[in-house]
C-alpha cells in the first residue's frame, strides 16, 4: 500500500468515527506498523488536515472537513454498482473485501445522489459461479503478479500426475467455471496456464523477475490474440 493510499485511509477510518483511534489500532486495521501511522498522520497534519490528538492517547477528525466530490454521469454509477458486484463471481475474497471498501470509499465522496445510486441501486448481479475451491489464495497470486516474483508449485495434470513448476505469474483469469493463472513455465520455457483449483502448494521460490512482467505480459497477450 502506498503512502497515498494509506494516507486518504486514516482520513476514512477518523471520518467515520466519533470515538478517538489509537495508532494501534489504525495500524491494526491497515496493517503496517504504528511508526508508520504516526508519521502518516504527521504528514496530514502538515498538510493542515484538521486531525487532532496525540501518540498514546488517540486521533480525532474536527467536524467540517470533506473531500472534495467525485463527479460521476449515472451510467458511470451504474458502471461501478454492477462491476463490484460481479466480483460475486470470482470467488476471490480478496477481491469481494477490496469490493466492498471500494464502495465504502465512493460512498464517502460523492454527491448526495451518487451515494444514493450506491445504496438503492436497482442493479443485480448473481454471484454464482461453478469454481471448485483451490488450496492456492489467489491474493498471493496477485501479490506475486504485481511483485513480478517468481513461485514454485505443485500441479495436477489432466492424467492426475503432480509436476513441480518454477514459473514467473502473470495474469489471472477468472472464468465462471475456474480460476486460472497465466504464466511463464520454466520447465516447458512456454507460457502455460493453471488452474487453481489443480495448484496443490505454491510458494515464492525467492527470486524476482522484476522489468519482464510487462513484456511478457505482453507476448503472452499477442498469442491470445488479445488487444
Amino acid at each position: 500500500m502506498s503512502q497515498t493510499i494509506r494516507m486518504f485511509a486514516i482520513i476514512q477510518l477518523l471520518r467515520r468515527t466519533d470515538a478517538a483511534l489509537t495508532a494501534r489500532e489504525i495500524a491494526e486495521t491497515l496493517e503496517v506498523t504504528t511508526r508508520t501511522i504516526y508519521r502518516d498522520i504527521a504528514a496530514l497534519q502538515a498538510m493542515r488536515v484538521p486531525i487532532e490528538g496525540a501518540a498514546g492517547i488517540g486521533y480525532l477528525m474536527r467536524p467540517g472537513f470533506d473531500l472534495p466530490p467525485l463527479m460521476f454521469t449515472s451510467e458511470e454509477v451504474e458502471a461501478i454498482v454492477v462491476g463490484l458486484a460481479l466480483l460475486g463471481r470470482t470467488g476471490d475474497a480478496g477481491l469481494l473485501a477490496a469490493a466492498r471498501s471500494v464502495g465504502r470509499k465512493l460512498a464517502d465522496v460523492l454527491p448526495g445522489d451518487g451515494v444514493q445510486a450506491l445504496k438503492q441501486s436497482p442493479l443485480h448481479a448473481s454471484v454464482w459461479n461453478a469454481i471448485p475451491d483451490a488450496s492456492v489464495d489467489p491474493g498471493m497470486l496477485r501479490q506475486a503478479i504485481r511483485a513480478e516474483a517468481a513461485v514454485r508449485l505443485t500441479y495436477i495434470g489432466d492424467d492426475g500426475t503432480p509436476t513441480r513448476r518454477a514459473v514467473k505469474p502473470l495474469a489471472l483469469i477468472y472464468y465462471i467455471e475456474a480460476v486460472v493463472l497465466a504464466a511463464w513455465c520454466e520447465l516447458r520455457r512456454d507460457f502455460r496456464h493453471f488452474r487453481l483449483d489443480r495448484i496443490r502448494d505454491c510458494a515464492p521460490t525467492g527470486s524476482d523477475f522484476h522489468g519482464e512482467g510487462a513484456g511478457l505480459r505482453a507476448r503472452w497477450s499477442a498469442q491470445r490474440g488479445l488487444p
